[in-house]
């Protein structure tokens, strides 16, 4: 054995035979070669570790071999039309990027199960802070592999270990090689769209375009899709406008006249369960309710629940979320709306409509006003106020805090001293943020199990579920001894998935499966939709829907015509609703059928089928499909466009006056204060100024150590 060990080539032996045929023959042509082995190695790798590509078939698993090779050759060929040191430098330049924009791609999927976009990389400024906590939470020591054969590469040259070759090559070899892999790339390309027809063309899932076409392509794509965003603005007009109000008035379903108006006039409260799927509606840890509260607010007989209702977002996510809530237009293919359009686009949004309906409009958010924009989006839905981290007392002290704002107990607590000044009937929207990755509580918070799934990603999630129950449990309790509830319509909803299908172990786990299935996480992207009364018929409601239903179904429920509104969602309650739910990525789901990651379920059964097999879905998934790129390009092309700003023929609705908004806390306090007296309708006023706040209890540890630091600093004097 040692005989043999002794013959084996020695890693010394081996590096200098390698060396020697570097020196020997073209060496800057060997070290190009060498680093795009090296970038197509990395790549592939990650590919299939940290990806979710969902390669079926010789033909993609292929393509997922190729893919990375063409943009290799392509930018590492840039090294070959210089002399010298500076090639070798070039070379591991862009070595160094591809695998920069890959390491980023890896920690932002681990999270998000998409790809970072150019919207998204500029929205940074609104986003930026909070991101990076959640970031810096899930990166793996392995993740920084991607950069070791750069620093092996810097040391060799930087010590002299490879030959320089200071002639270079001929003009006419570079060329040739930038030229085979832009050859490559269209061989890749072309074998692409063999598999899929339109790859580049319909609403596909990000997930496709690596998938067939690679990473670096992904970006340009990306760039190229933000860059047509940009322009559409410019070449709109009134006839685009036209041709969208005629697919509009397609879709537009009656009124059920059994709910039509019956809470109309009610204050409206807008409860936003951050990161809230749909299973934890009483799902149980070691035989204890992660949600009691919400359960039994589910289950009442005066609450709608929607029990197969699907989050739809992009990119955008959270925002998202609120576009379509208070728009009923959907997210974008790419980056967020709000960030990108938000400031300057014309909306026909909930707020602005009830205000000029006599609403007082408020949006509740215990972060800084900037998140997702929402400083200049809120101006252009209408809000009149905006009660952002600013206005929440020792908002800044750190154990307030977690992750992306105040604690839900402290937040919705001090949101109440604001609520009980708004003049009646107002509309409230509430953003909590503790159930939000990365699922981190302190431990004075914690009275809850965590999970056992072996994920630290996932484990937490019940947990800070639990305190966002809790603290919905004050907020009702507060709400029922100011005199709130009773006149009140209360609006929950989840705004996206909290544990991504990248944790797939796990969620087999929480399911109590032995694995996954695409039809399971295609479930798993529900999340919850409840609407209550006092008085309302409610009962769990099996109709089949999506976040950009919820617009018009309250707009029923509030009497409040919808006849000349651009709104690409419909009225849940309608009679004729039929429950066909587009997702961002061109997916679909009926109460019959679903499209889910390139594969048909039946949506009862769960059992997979296959165009081919079933002679029902043929039909329907065409009919489907194309119904679901309409609704989405024509969404698209109203916030891309800017087309609601032509919308100026409707008598009962007029364009939103950004500058009438000033959301600074000393102008929102002053006209807080003067609303007292204009309009004395608000709990406060009623209450002759007498605030109720003594009647909201909260077990918020913080608050309670506050409280007894303040007692004993008087006990002291």
């Amino acid at each position: 054995m040692r005989n043999l060990l002794n013959k084996m080539p020695k890693p010394k032996a081996i590096w200098l035979k390698i060396k020697q045929t570097m020196d020997t023959s073209a060496p800057l042509v060997w070290f190009f070669v060498l680093n795009v082995v090296l970038v197509w190695f990395k790549t592939f790798v990650n590919y299939h570790m940290n990806f979710n590509l969902g390669a079926d078939g010789a033909t993609q698993q292929f393509l997922l071999f190729l893919n990375p090779l063409p943009t290799a050759i392509i930018f590492l060929s840039i090294a070959l039309y210089f002399r010298g040191a500076l090639s070798y430098w070039i070379a591991i330049l862009f070595n160094f990027i591809q695998s920069l924009w890959l390491f980023a791609n890896v920690l932002y999927y681990r999270e998000f199960s998409d790809f970072l976009s150019m919207g998204i990389l500029s929205s940074g400024s609104s986003t930026g802070n909070n991101l990076g906590k959640s970031i810096a939470a899930i990166i793996h020591w392995s993740d920084y592999m991607v950069f070791i054969d750069i620093l092996i590469l810097i040391g060799l040259v930087v010590f002299k270990q490879l030959t320089i070759d200071r002639k270079g090559v001929q003009r006419r070899f570079a060329i040739l090689t930038t030229v085979l892999g832009v050859v490559l790339m269209f061989v890749d390309y072309g074998i692409a769209s063999a598999d899929r027809s339109g790859l580049l063309t319909r609403s596909f899932d990000n997930n496709y375009i690596v998938k067939y076409l690679g990473l670096n392509e992904y970006a340009v794509f990306n760039a190229v899709q933000t860059y047509n965003q940009t322009e559409s603005r410019k070449r709109a007009k009134p006839a685009d406008l036209t041709k969208v109000k005629q697919f509009v008035a397609g879709q537009k379903l009656p009124d059920n006249i059994q709910y039509y108006g019956t809470q109309k006039g009610k204050n409206v409260f807008m409860i936003h369960l951050e990161s809230f799927q749909q299973f934890l509606i009483d799902y149980k840890v070691d035989g204890r309710e992660v949600t009691p509260n919400l359960n039994q607010f589910y289950h009442d007989q005066n609450t709608l629940s929607f029990d197969n209702f699907y989050n739809q977002v992009g990119q955008g996510k959270t925002s998202d979320a609120e576009m379509m809530q208070e728009n009923s237009l959907y997210g974008l293919a790419t980056g967020s709306a709000m960030v990108k359009y938000g400031t300057n686009n014309t909306f026909e949004a909930l707020p602005a409509i009830l205000d000029q309906r006599g609403y007082t409009t408020a949006a509740f958010h215990g972060d800084v006003a900037s998140f997702w924009n929402r400083d200049n989006t809120y101006k252009s839905f209408g809000y009149n106020y905006f009660f952002s981290k600013s206005y929440f007392p020792d908002a800044d002290k750190p154990s307030y805090n977690v992750g992306y704002g105040l604690k839900d107990k402290i937040f919705l607590q001090d949101s109440a001293r604001y609520l009980e000044q708004l003049p009646q009937p107002f509309y409230a929207k509430l953003i909590t943020v503790t159930n939000h990755y990365p699922y981190d509580l302190d431990k004075e918070n914690i009275d809850f199990p965590a999970t056992t799934t072996g994920d630290n990603t996932v484990d937490g999630y019940v947990q800070t579920a639990h305190y966002l129950d809790q603290a919905f449990g004050e907020l009702m309790t507060y709400l029922k001894k100011a005199g709130l509830y009773d006149n009140s319509v209360f609006v929950l909803y989840g705004d996206h998935y909290g544990i991504s299908e990248n944790h797939q172990p796990a969620i087999a786990q929480l399911l109590g499966k032995d694995k996954v299935t695409n039809y399971d996480l295609a479930q798993f992207q529900k999340v919850p939709f409840m609407i209550h009364a006092t008085g309302l018929k409610g009962g769990v409601d099996h109709t089949y829907g999506g976040e950009i239903d919820m617009m018009p179904t309250l707009l029923d429920l509030l009497g409040i015509p919808d006849d000349g509104l651009t709104m690409f969602g419909q009225d849940m309650l309608s009679p004729k609703y039929q429950g066909v739910v587009p997702l961002r990525d061109g997916d679909w789901i009926t109460p019959t059928y679903m499209k889910f990651n390139n594969q048909y379920f039946n949506t009862t059964t769960g059992e997979q089928v296959t165009l081919a097999s079933d002679p029902n879905l043929k039909q329907l998934a065409k009919q489907t499909q194309n119904y679901v790129d309409q609704v989405l390009s024509n969404s698209d092309a109203v916030i891309t466009g800017d087309l609601l700003r032509f919308d100026t023929a409707r008598p009962d609705f007029h364009p939103v006056n950004k500058k009438s908004f000033d959301y600074k806390k000393s102008v929102g306090l002053a006209n807080l204060k003067a609303a007292q007296k204009s309009n004395p309708s608000s709990v406060l006023a009623k209450n002759k100024g007498k605030s109720t706040m003594d009647q909201y209890q909260t077990d918020a540890p913080e608050l309670k150590s506050a409280t007894d630091s303040s007692n004993s600093s008087t006990e002291s004097k």
